[in-house]
């Protein structure tokens, strides 16, 4: 989105920048907040809120902001904006329903809590940015339907896979192909990773050993490709997707599929292991003039029937001040769920587990999530990952077993388990 740059721009020479706050200083959100203030013109991150405040503090210092105080209310967000001063807030309630604010980025990563914030945020007539797959992956459709009744818009966001992916996408229906596979370039692959095999790695880059496990055992890219899919109506081959070990360029991926199978299937979002140029995504597209299919060759994209394009890095959080951008000056998404769900990211034992455990956190020691049509996980009645946290079972379950909600006690009053219910009933018409 070059555009953006310029508007951007203009907004800041007119002294109205886009006024943005940020739920949640984790990892990704600290190099939010960095990107923001010393990189992005036009734009000012007026608000940061954190359950433990001496985190979003430490955000802003990491910066080189000074001068940031601390509000418990709405009222006392906005006296402080108006004063030109940071805020900082033990509450996203104060600060998703401050006046002076026009976008939310949600960062936490977590599917309650994170629902809790979306809602908020929506019922507040805040623009939504998430850099939270996993609760987009679980409630996304009922989350959009609520934003667009509100009048705000609901996106993902721009630099990481998803995102990426649908930038892709819709550059290469804009020059006329059909994209039938959609992929994501991961490194490692292990389901059974978890907290301790991944702490040193979580040190070394000062991130959460347990985001860092969801990337490692499948669950992240489970919910990537699921965002994808339920973007595109594009689904999956098969539970898991197919996920080879491919350790030459993408482009060989070219060979490796039906065209007229992906074109039955409406295609599919799948990953690969090891490929260059990683870590980055792929789009396979066909085209059904025998004419531009000439110039494709000509362009040295082959002779078809799929061609490959492909962006060589995702760039997270440096790229989502684009998706606010696109989000408050053009109501333009960066990626959101369709009208229709075609994957979901289903609830997988880690290891043998026993009747009473209470199921922890996603990229624990538990459980692990992969990505499964939706028709299946509806009729089959299959737990999603992004309800699985917290979840009593009822019997011993095996490992590499599936589970389902009959096999679980669900916690009490959850929204995330109401805004399942308010999906199911809008896909059921």
């Amino acid at each position: 989105m070059i555009i953006v740059d310029r508007a951007l721009q203009q907004r800041q020479a007119e002294g109205r920048p886009i006024r943005v706050a940020l739920v949640g200083a984790g990892f990704m959100g600290r190099g939010f907040v960095n990107q923001v203030v010393n990189s992005v013109p036009g734009m000012e991150l007026v608000a940061i809120a954190n359950r433990t405040v001496s985190k979003a503090r430490d955000a802003y210092e990491q910066a080189g902001v000074t001068g940031v105080v601390e509000a418990d209310d709405a009222a006392a967000v906005d006296r402080a904006i108006a004063a030109g001063r940071p805020v900082v807030s033990g509450s996203y309630e104060a600060v998703v329903d401050a006046e002076q604010i026009d976008a939310v980025v949600e960062a936490t990563g977590n599917t309650e809590y994170g629902a809790h914030v979306v809602v908020r945020a929506i019922e507040a007539g805040k623009h939504i940015v998430l850099l939270n797959a996993e609760v987009d992956g679980t409630a996304g459709l009922a989350l959009r339907k609520r934003a667009e009744k509100a009048g705000v818009l609901y996106t993902g966001c721009d630099g990481d896979q998803p995102g990426v992916q649908m930038n892709l996408i819709r550059f290469v229906r804009s020059i006329g192909l059909t994209p039938l596979v959609s992929g994501n370039i991961k490194g490692l692959q292990d389901e059974y990773r978890n907290p301790t095999t991944q702490e040193g790695f979580a040190k070394q880059w000062g991130q959460d050993p347990y985001m860092v496990t969801s990337f490692a055992d499948g669950t992240k890219v489970s919910f990537e490709q699921a965002l994808v899919a339920n973007a595109t109506g594009m689904t999956v081959e098969k539970r898991g997707m197919r996920g080879a070990d491919h350790r030459g360029h993408v482009d060989e991926l070219t060979k490796q599929f039906d065209v007229e199978e992906l074109k039955a299937l409406g295609g599919v979002v799948d990953y690969v292991v090891g490929a260059k140029p990683g870590p980055g995504v792929y789009v396979l597209g066909t085209h059904d003039d025998p004419k531009q299919k000439h110039y494709l060759n000509l362009y040295k994209l082959g002779e078809g029937p799929l061609y490959s394009f492909y962006t060589p890095y995702h760039l997270c959080h440096f790229e989502v001040p684009l998706t606010v951008a696109r989000a408050v000056l053009f109501g333009d998404p960066a990626i959101q769920p369709s009208d229709r769900v075609t994957v979901e990211v289903v609830t997988t034992a880690k290891t043998d587990l026993k009747a009473g455990k209470e199921i922890d956190r996603l990229g624990g020691y538990d459980t692990f999530g992969v990505a499964e049509r939706a028709d299946v996980t509806a009729e089959q009645r299959l737990l999603p990952m992004g309800v699985a946290e917290g979840c009593v079972l009822k019997r011993d379950v095996a490992k590499d077993e599936v589970l389902t909600y009959d096999d679980v006690t669900l916690p009490e009053g959850r929204l995330i388990d109401a805004l399942r219910a308010e999906q199911a009933a809008i896909l059921a018409g």
